[in-house]
């Protein structure tokens, strides 16, 4: 068994199985923006779906949010991201190829090899965008470029409507868009992504013991998703390359193709937004606090227990889903010798991940007792809610098996003339990972797929 793969590999499948498209592909595409295919768009729900029940639904201390895309640039003034939210770049000028000034070795074109660079400038990477009717530059917004000051920002709301006492947390999904100036490594860095964050509100003090916490939490997360010790771990960043709102920044790194890089960054953001926002001038709820003479410090902040105004530490762990999605693959993808000397491809995710939770298959499609019964038994798991089903009728079974190997159906369902002998209904479960085949009554297969789903 291989389990070496390239990122070409990953691409190819993506591709040919309708997992990833490149976006606008028949006008050639846009450069580091892509578009989920049938299968891709199941994975990336899945994994959005198992996140979302692990920090929402199996917790007593997380609220849920979906902030708007748009964000006032006000908003990210006092965040500091119009200050300090870009990147070094350079020119080359021999290919006039664009880089980013800190990922270039040796002080050598990417493209080229030439040394005739130019000298690095900062690039802002948030998108501007008009507001409103008229283009005259007065009146602009920025697509946000992270989802966290969303959460922020309706600290006060969530607080009125929800009486949370620290510690306590609000968790996003959501699209952010960067400027990047250089996209590479297929859906690793885009300029379109989609973030699923939590800030963890706790108190000041309790920080350094709730980040060790999250990061040992999130690590066990990603296990469950699949990823393997051997491709995974943590990386402490140094104190002169963190954020600017960073106590401190733990990145918990996996094994792309191209080498160890970020998978989900778990960061002490201190009390920097919340101060900041309850700073700033340029909010109409503290203009009116205020004109009525009251503190502004009470805007964006919690009473302690002794009746005391105090704004929160936060910890913030931020996973890519995009980046999310590609690791799984990546984890996933397997190539296996078979003994007649072929090779096999399978996509050994996990049961919960998988676009297909099983195929049916009739062994012989043109006959109408095996088809109906087929149908019967596709049409029984969608209602009984274990996930999608795809009732196969291309093909012949033996193409059917390879064809749901390499896209990760963990069960094959085949009705076929056994199935009616005898005084139950039988059919043949054959396994993904072992291709091994059993016989299950008909009555027990959707309480046996919902079982397997949890594994």
């Amino acid at each position: 068994m291989e389990k070496t793969v390239s990122l070409e590999e990953i691409v190819a499948l993506c591709k040919r199985r309708g997992f990833i498209f490149q976006s606008s592909e028949i006008y050639g595409g846009l450069q580091g923006v892509y578009d989920y295919g049938p299968l891709g768009t199941e994975i990336k729900n899945n994994l959005k779906q198992s996140w979302w029940r692990s920090i929402v639904y199996e917790r007593d201390d997380i609220e849920g949010l979906d902030s708007s895309i748009i964000s006032h640039p006000l908003t990210l003034k006092y965040s500091g991201h119009e200050d300090t939210f870009s990147d070094p770049l350079v020119d080359c000028r021999n290919c006039k190829q664009r880089m980013r000034a800190d990922h270039i070795k040796d002080n050598k074109c990417d493209y080229c090899g030439s040394t005739d660079l130019t000298e690095p400038r900062q690039f802002n990477l948030m998108f501007r965008s008009n507001f409103g009717p008229v283009d005259d530059g007065s009146h602009f917004v920025y697509l946000r470029p992270e989802t966290a000051q969303g959460i922020f920002s309706n600290f006060k709301n969530i607080l009125d409507t929800t009486s949370r006492k620290l510690p306590f947390g609000v968790a996003q999904i959501g699209k952010a868009f960067r400027n990047e100036i250089t996209t590479k490594n297929f859906i690793f860095r885009v300029r379109e992504f989609e973030q699923m964050e939590v800030e963890f509100f706790v108190m000041p003090g309790t920080d350094e013991m709730w980040h060790n916490e999250w990061i040992q939490m999130r690590l066990k997360w990603w296990k469950e998703q699949g990823l393997t010790d051997e491709n995974i771990k943590i990386f402490h960043q140094p104190k002169a390359e963190l954020a600017h709102y960073a106590k401190s920044t733990v990145d918990i790194l996996y094994k792309f193709p191209h080498g160890f890089e970020e998978l989900e960054g778990v960061s002490n953001r201190r009390d920097y937004d919340l101060g900041s926002h309850t700073k700033s001038q340029g909010s109409f709820t503290l203009q009116a606090k205020v004109k009525a003479n009251e503190k502004s410090q009470d805007i964006l902040s919690i009473k302690s227990d002794d009746g005391q105004n105090i704004i929160p530490f936060v910890i913030e762990p931020s996973a890519g889903l995009d980046r999310g999605v590609l690791a799984v693959l990546i984890e996933s993808y397997t190539k296996e010798k078979l003994d007649d000397g072929k090779e096999r491809i399978v996509l050994k995710i996990k049961p919960h991940l998988a676009p297909f939770k099983a195929a049916v298959i009739p062994l012989a499609k043109n006959n109408e007792l095996i088809t109906k019964k087929a149908k019967e038994i596709s049409f029984m798991l969608r209602k009984a809610g274990v996930g999608r089903i795809k009732y196969e009728d291309t093909g012949n079974v033996g193409k059917a098996y390879r064809r749901h190997d390499e896209i990760g159906t963990p069960y094959c369902i085949t009705v076929d003339f056994q199935t009616f002998e005898g005084n139950e209904e039988t059919i043949t479960v054959r396994y993904r990972d072992s291709m091994k085949q059993e016989r299950i009554s008909v009555n027990k297969l959707t309480e046996f797929i919902t079982n397997f789903m949890r594994k």
